[in-house]
């Protein structure tokens, strides 16, 4: 009987470490074979083509391109490559855009070792593999908030410190728009002030710094 060829599997992550640990975990199961790296999401987008790897494994923080958006780019054109996200970013928006993209799987970085191993083997067979903590971020947090593009980089200004006449002039929008879009941002996210629009914002991933 003949053996069964390996799973082959591409690791996306910006640290050089955590590529070498991941790589170092797989490579104790006969049935995985790691056949390409990434540090970038530009480089992900030229590999990920010309190897064909069964599985990725990414994380959403890169340098240059979102991960959920490399992920969302590559799935258009290459839906039998199955995407797991394993990252440290944990919001329910990341989650939600993540998925969206085409992730079949979502772990967080601090998960058990197995929970990879497994993830892996589930969504190579076509599963889904979304553990009951990473579903239970997003169920805290329904409905979600609904922002729009515009609404989001009115957030994204309120973070960076702006006034709203800065933001104004930076979005090349009249002041009394932004005012209105600033009380509708309160009141999608359910908070009374702008520090705490921000900071809700940050927590669940819908803007980052």
């Amino acid at each position: 009987m003949s053996q069964k060829e390996p799973v082959t599997i591409v690791i996306v992550d910006d640290h050089p470490v955590v590529r070498d640990g991941l790589n170092a975990i797989l490579s104790t199961q006969p049935d995985f074979q790691v056949v390409g790296e990434a540090g970038t999401g530009g480089e992900a987008l030229r590999l990920i083509p010309a190897l064909r790897p069964e599985v990725v494994v990414m994380d959403l923080m890169l340098p240059d391109i979102p991960g959920w958006e490399v992920i969302r780019q590559l799935a258009e054109v290459h839906s039998g490559i199955g995407f797991i996200v394993l990252t440290s970013v944990a919001g329910d928006e990341d989650i939600y855009r993540a998925l969206e993209a085409g992730a079949r799987g979502y772990l967080f970085k601090d998960m058990a070792r197995k929970e990879l191993i497994q993830a892996i083997r589930a969504v190579h067979e076509g599963k889904r593999y979304v553990p009951a903590e990473v579903g239970s971020r997003i169920g805290e947090n329904l409905p979600r908030p609904g922002l729009s593009p515009r609404e989001v980089e009115v957030l994204q200004c309120l973070a960076a410190g702006l006034r709203n006449k800065e933001i104004a002039a930076r979005l090349q929008i009249a002041e009394n728009t932004v005012n209105a879009h600033v009380k509708k941002i309160l009141e999608k996210l359910h908070v009374s002030d702008r520090t705490l629009a921000v900071t809700t914002a940050l927590r669940r991933g819908i803007i980052h710094l």
